[in-house]
């Protein structure tokens, strides 16, 4: 049985959008930072992100635990 103790991790979900905000790409991630520099480096280039010029921050809501943040991205 896996014990999950509140407050050690943090998990973000945030929506990326275009600058014309046509497009909006929801994520889950435990660095927020990190990844909002990867989708603005386009670090995968074919990536949704990278394609659509994905990489403005609308909004996040953060987590302590990754099941809850999975359910609320989806």
């Amino acid at each position: 049985m896996i014990e999950y103790t509140e407050g050690i991790y943090t998990f973000y979900v945030y929506i990326l959008t275009n600058k014309n905000r046509t497009v909006l790409y929801t994520g889950v991630t435990n660095n927020l930072k990190l990844r909002l520099w990867q989708h603005e480096t386009k670090f995968n280039p074919k990536s949704f992100t990278a394609r659509y010029n994905s990489h403005y921050l609308i909004y996040f809501e953060k987590f302590s635990l990754i099941q809850l943040a999975i359910e609320r991205e989806k």
